[in-house]
């Protein structure tokens, strides 16, 4: 049984900084590029980060770009998100999911919830 964890998350002011992981199990997971993806309140899905197998290409959403670094550990079967200088607009439920960003991606965790609030 495919298992995804996510844990991490919580409440921080803005400028602060979080680590959020995603234990993972039940599947090969070095076999599978992995995803983070976010919805906030009121909105739909959005990508956020992807990661290649190997964890040699990593990309990001513009709007995370230069603050937040996806990475992984392929012997831990744990994917992370380093999340920096955080701003009241990443308040929302953060998911990791199997392979690239897709409108039919399949979120197999229960979510994060970040929420960034003086």
């Amino acid at each position: 049984e495919v298992q995804l964890v996510e844990s991490g998350g919580g409440l921080v002011q803005p400028g602060g900084s979080l680590r959020l992981s995603c234990a993972a199990s039940g599947f090969s997971f070095w076999l599978y590029s992995m995803t983070w993806v976010r919805r906030a309140p009121g909105k739909g899905l959005e990508w956020v980060s992807t990661i290649n197998n190997y964890g040699q290409t990593t990309s990001h959403a513009e709007s995370v770009k230069g603050r937040f670094t996806i990475s992984r550990d392929n012997a831990k079967n744990t994917l992370y998100l380093q999340m920096n200088n955080l701003k009241p607009e990443d308040t929302a439920v953060y998911y990791c999911a199997r392979g690239p960003f897709s409108s039919t991606i399949t979120l197999e965790g229960r979510g994060t919830q970040v929420t960034v609030s003086s």
